[in-house]
């Protein structure tokens, strides 16, 4: 354009002069590129994301053009949520979720694409007009979420993904999780040399305050041509002051052909006249070079790829202040600032800004002014950067205001503020901004004044002044999704949870008591919320009082509940299913059937569907799947879980049904070939602990019963013992209890092990792996319990403090380390084994302790009646001893000793025996 003429002569000539034919080349390009977009159609509309500028001259301009047809940079597939946005509270996310991937790499998934809106941005402006005026047009022309994955690099270096979610609920800062941001316009240097050189000359912090400094506040009253002019330069200089990232700027490139292919389909497809639409785009696409650039162009269209399989799922999510910025790397309170900069410009300026009809909350106060008519085109830019920078003069009065309520507001969070305090901060303010440069000093300058005078050199409580300062100029404004924009299953959530009267769209903890006897019309409440905190982050619903485990019904429960807190995780349920329910199945199903599934996993699958769904024929699949993935596994690591959970689901449906599920007797038949066949190797294996053998002999003899019912051979087991020879003292000790359990080795024979090994001084100092293997023992024989008790026993008895001093630590440190939970069954035992007071225990002998052996009983005489009958008649019994040859010898038979004394002392006293029959009669007559 002829018009930048004498500006590109002007610039030509300095950069010559200063820099070289190299600056010369940088900065007549710049001059260009803001020619070449002014003189484009449709019309271009260049922006920054988040910037009260761009969202006041925006709305400047849509009510002097009042385009049919506005073209905005945002994925094209959001389109169909644009309309939710009037039944939320902003600031608010568009999302686009997937959780099954098909053409991406699996590890990617989950998928998230989030593009924040706040009402202090130019694409709201554009979005409220376009929605609320008849007959206008919104098109979404940036590339669909699919593609903005598909361009990602597969080699996991992705400079474009968001950070993880972060911890601090009062930040609010994970809001967005870890989606990928969309935004518009993003405008800053491409380099750090660059972005420090603006610093460091602007005398500022940080980016966001450069630009709310250097652009944003002389631009926010300036007219369109020397905002349109201004902004397009920007964004030129920083493209071509680009360090040379080759993947990234054929990134950006493709995104520009494919926005001006789908806008030539568009005016192709509708015959839309160019000089009725508006392109609003980032300043930084304003300035693109790419061939396909403008509607003169004649480049072939750019070759747009067919989306992959990946089905989308498309929903509104709650975003805050602070979440915009941890997301795009934006200081600390920049955005709570840019929408308190944007308040007080539409205050200031008089423009009333477009709004949503039934947007919540409060809308800034304006007043419709006459639109500015379109003149001839003019250098504008060369008045900008030639003219001084217009300082505005000191309010005093907005500046007290801040001094005032910081002082007011540092006081309720316990720091220890005056009036000196607010006096210090103003007149500290006033100075920082004079050594800065500015004559009005900036909500960046009062709050480094702040944090100097007023925090000094500690934090009495959460909040530092910083943040502080961020709460009294906007605050951490926090978004919400309203009722009618929520998917199906938040909705659903929402109705079944009526009955307790609370509102689940504040943000605050409340507390739910449910009373399940007096009220059972709550108890699908309350299982709803079960399967809630199941789903849900850990703070969304936290039971209080009750719990759910199998075979457990609480009668009363307490919940503290903040569903509204975490409404963003709740709109991602809804991408999942049309219920919580079938979400849970969804999830369990997929954690059995993948790739890491275990035998673990589908057992915890199973007691979760028992627990939230019911069971039935769902858990039964479950089961089915456990036995499968336990024939398959090659490794005991998990054995002591598999036992835990497997006997707990035995003993649940042992006590509510008639008999056993066929997954049940499956897993136990199963189990006990399994663990017979793996036994001799995890005895020997040394990665195989401690730990785990005893909880395969826990499977196989606690079970043994019920595997020998349903078909199991009890000699592979014992075949199993037999072949196991481990070399590690504990597994040595375990295979001996097995062995006395089997009983293949007697008690007597296992404590002579043991006496053995106390008598054997180059076995002591590994004594305690013995012990800790027989500890291990008490799972699968806790007959054992006294005999373990009796060892360690004689181990304290018998060893010297020399021995016993050195060898104590490894004792305690090896039945912490493999025998925790078993300790208590051996303190259990000794408890009931040793007295109770001490001074029993003076004269106390322990049972071990062998007394002396008894004489040799004699040989029994046959006596009585039978023996009397076979003396008297000898003929039978000699017949049937020559039958079977066998020497026949009689003897005579024994009678009672001083039989014939009784008979003569009661014959010599008759009168006893009658007095003892007649005592005897009359108690027969009483009982009678």
């Amino acid at each position: 354009m002829t018009v930048f003429e004498p500006l590109r002569e002007q610039l030509t000539d300095a950069a010559r002069a200063f820099g070289g034919d190299a600056v010369a080349g940088i900065l007549t390009g710049i001059v260009d590129d803001v020619g070449r977009a002014l003189s484009e159609e449709p019309e271009i509309f260049p922006v920054c994301h988040h910037s009260p500028a761009s969202a006041l001259v925006m709305a400047r301009r849509l009510r002097g053009k009042r385009p049919s047809v506005i073209y905005l940079e945002l994925c094209e597939d959001l389109a169909p949520l644009l309309a939710e946005l009037r039944n939320c509270k902003l600031p608010v996310a568009l999302q686009a979720f997937a959780s099954r991937l098909e053409g991406f790499p699996a590890a990617w998934a989950p998928l998230s694409v989030v593009a924040p809106i706040t009402e202090a941005s130019a694409e709201y402006q554009a979005i409220a007009y376009a929605l609320d005026t008849p007959g206008v047009e919104i098109v979404l022309v940036d590339r669909s979420t699919d593609h903005v994955f598909q361009w990602q690099p597969r080699d996991g270096d992705e400079d474009a993904a968001a950070p993880a979610a972060g911890e601090d609920d009062d930040r609010q800062e994970a809001l967005h999780g870890d989606s990928v941001g969309i935004e518009i316009g993003e405008l800053r240097p491409g380099f750090a040399e660059l972005e420090e050189h603006l610093l460091r000359h602007g005398r500022v912090r940080h980016w966001s305050e450069w630009w709310d400094q250097y652009v944003e506040q002389p631009l926010s009253g300036a007219d369109y041509a020397t905002y349109r002019q201004v902004m397009v330069m920007i964004g030129s200089l920083f493209r071509r002051l680009r360090p040379q990232d080759a993947a990234r700027r054929d990134r950006d490139e493709d995104r520009e052909r494919y926005m001006w292919t789908r806008m030539r389909e568009h005016l192709a497809a509708t015959g839309t006249d160019p000089a009725d639409c508006l392109y609003v785009c980032g300043a930084f696409h304003a300035a693109s070079r790419v061939e396909q650039f403008g509607l003169a162009s004649d480049a072939e269209p750019f070759a747009i790829t067919p989306r992959t399989g990946t089905r989308w799922r498309y929903g509104l999510i709650p975003s805050s202040h602070s979440a915009i910025e941890a997301q795009f790397g934006l200081a600390s309170g920049s955005v709570s600032i840019a929408a308190a900069t944007w308040e007080k410009a539409v205050k200031r300026s008089g423009v009333k800004p477009f709004r949503l009809s039934g947007q919540q909350g409060k809308a800034p106060r304006g007043r419709k002014v006459p639109a500015a008519k379109d003149g001839p085109p003019a250098d504008r830019l060369s008045g900008f950067l030639s003219g001084p920078p217009a300082l505005d003069g000191l309010d005093e009065a907005e500046l007290l205001g801040w001094c005032v309520d910081i002082v007011r507001l540092a006081r309720r969070n316990g720091y220890l503020a005056s009036t000196a305090d607010a006096i210090a901060v103003f007149e500290t303010s006033v100075l920082l901004a004079g050594m800065r440069g500015r004559a009005r000093p900036t909500p960046y300058d009062f709050q480094d004044a702040a944090v100097t005078c007023i925090e000094k050199d500690r934090v009495p409580g959460r909040r530092d002044v910083a943040r502080l300062c961020e709460i009294l100029l906007g605050g951490d404004r926090i978004g919400a999704v309203g009722y009618d924009a929520l998917p199906p299953l938040a909705r659903d959530v929402h109705d079944r949870l009526e009955p307790l009267g609370l509102d689940l769209q504040r943000r605050t903890v409340q507390r739910a008591l449910l009373d399940l006897h007096a009220e059972p019309d709550l108890v699908p409440c309350s299982d709803l919320l079960w399967i809630l905190r199941r789903l849900l982050p850990d703070g969304a619903a936290r039971p209080i009082m009750g719990s759910r485990r199998l075979g457990e019904r609480p009668i009363q429960e307490s919940w503290d509940l903040a569903i509204g807190r975490h409404q963003r995780e709740l709109v991602e349920l809804g991408y999942e299913g049309v219920s919580v329910e079938q979400v849970l199945e969804q999830r369990l199903r997929r954690a059995a059937w993948g790739p890491d599934a275990t035998a673990v996993t589908a057992l915890e699958a199973v007691e979760d569907a028992i627990l939230y769904l019911g069971g039935g024929r769902f858990a039964g699949e479950l089961g089915a799947r456990a036995v499968e993935l336990l024939a398959a596994e090659r490794t005991v690591d998990e054995a002591p879980e598999v036992v835990r959970r497997i006997r707990r689901l035995l003993a649940h449906y042992r006590a509510t049904r008639p008999e056993l599920p066929r997954w049940c007797q499956a897993f136990v038949v199963e189990g006990y070939a399994h663990y017979c066949t793996l036994l001799p190797t995890a005895f020997a294996d040394e990665a195989s602990g401690v730990r785990q053998v005893a909880a395969m002999l826990g499977f196989l003899f606690g079970m043994e019963s019920l595997a020998l019912s349903l078909g199991c051979d009890h000699a592979q087991l014992e075949l199993a013992v037999r072949q196991s020879h481990p070399e590690a003292p504990a597994k040595v000790a375990l295979l001996w209890a097995a062995k006395a359990q089997l009983g293949l080795m007697t008690r007597d024979e296992l404590r002579a092990r043991c006496d053995a090994l106390l008598a054997n001084p180059l076995v002591v100092p590994s004594f305690p792996l013995y012990l800790s293997g027989f500890v291990q023992a008490l799972d699968p024989a806790p007959a054992l319990a006294p005999l373990v008790v009796e060892a360690m026993s004689k181990a304290f008895g018998r060893l010297p403090d020399a021995v016993l001093l050195p060898w104590l630590p490894n004792l305690i440190g090896t039945l912490r380390e493999h025998a925790r939970e078993l300790v208590p069954v051996l303190v259990r035992e000794a408890a009931r084994t040793f007295p109770a007071s001490l001074p029993a225990l003076d004269s106390w002998i322990p049972p071990w302790e062998s007394a002396a052996p008894a004489a040799a009983p004699a040989a029994p005489v046959a006596s009585g009646p039978v023996a009397e009958l076979l003396a008297a008649g000898p003929l039978t019994c000699d017949a049937v001893a020559a039958l079977l040859g066998h020497p026949v010898r009689w003897d005579e038979p024994a009678r009672p000793a001083g039989d014939g004394k009784a008979r003569e002392l009661l014959e010599r006293h008759p009168e006893t025996t009658g007095a003892v029959a007649e005592l005897l009669a009359l108690a027969g007559g009483a009982a009678r």
